[in-house]
């Protein structure tokens, strides 16, 4: 079977940056996650008690920026992504995965099952668009990310 063209309509990828933390410090670590972006916005917020806040979020519309970041992510963390699919994927063929976003500044990438991560959220390229073909689409994608990394190692 043939990978589409794409696996992904688009990726977005959302981070907070609080006012105790260093801004530059969270942009440079979106940027070594993710490389060069085409859309990359930053828009002051005031949370419920009134601390002014940062949302850091980027944009991803190509395959080599969908490559680059899943190849980055290591094996590990696609590795949990496959055998936790079910799971990462909704019935509107979004894929959602959240990551420490203390370790992320660490260059060490995670998942997260608390507040404070990087989200990464993507609409999977599904057709016929059923949450089933879009796990496969995307498993698919991260088996050809797994050995375009192994041989290029």
């Amino acid at each position: 079977m043939r990978l589409p063209n794409s696996a992904f309509h688009w990726i977005r990828v959302q981070t907070f940056c609080y006012a105790t933390e260093r801004k530059e410090l969270l942009e440079e670590t979106m940027e070594n996650l993710l490389g060069e972006t085409d859309e990359y916005s930053e828009d002051e917020s005031v949370g419920e008690h009134g601390n002014v806040m940062t949302i850091l979020e980027a944009r991803l519309t190509h395959q080599r920026q969908y490559r680059k970041l899943f190849t980055d992510l290591g094996p590990e963390i696609r590795g949990w992504i496959l055998s936790d699919l079910d799971n990462r994927i909704d019935e509107d063929c979004v894929f959602y995965i959240r990551l420490d976003k203390q370790k992320a500044v660490q260059g060490i990438y995670e998942p997260a099952h608390h507040g404070d991560v990087i989200a990464i959220t993507g609409k999977v390229q599904a057709h016929p668009a059923r949450k089933e073909v879009a796990a496969r689409v995307l498993s698919e994608f991260l088996a050809d990310v797994d050995h375009s990394s192994a041989t290029s190692s």
